[in-house]
C-alpha cells in the first residue's frame, strides 16, 4: 500500500476504497498499528476508518481477570 500524504483530507470514493481496503487488511490479522505504520497515518486515523466500514474491531488481548 501506498504512504498516504500526512494531513490530507480523504473524503468521497478514495475514502470509500481506502477503508474497504484497510478493512481487508484488518480481517486478514493486521493490527490497527501495523496499517497505520505502512500508511503513513495515525493510529487513531486508522481506527475510525474502520469503523465506519462497519468492520468488527478485536479486543486488546492479553490476559482476562476472572472471578474467583
Amino acid at each position: 500500500m501506498a504512504q498516504l500524504t500526512k494531513g490530507r483530507r480523504i473524503t468521497g470514493d478514495e475514502r470509500g476504497s481506502l477503508s474497504g481496503e484497510l478493512r481487508s487488511q484488518y480481517e486478514q490479522g493486521r493490527s490497527i498499528r501495523a496499517i497505520a505504520a505502512d500508511t503513513g497515518r495515525s493510529y487513531g486515523f486508522v481506527h475510525r476508518v474502520l469503523l465506519e466500514s462497519g468492520a468488527t474491531l478485536r479486543g486488546r488481548g492479553g490476559a482476562t481477570r476472572t472471578k474467583k
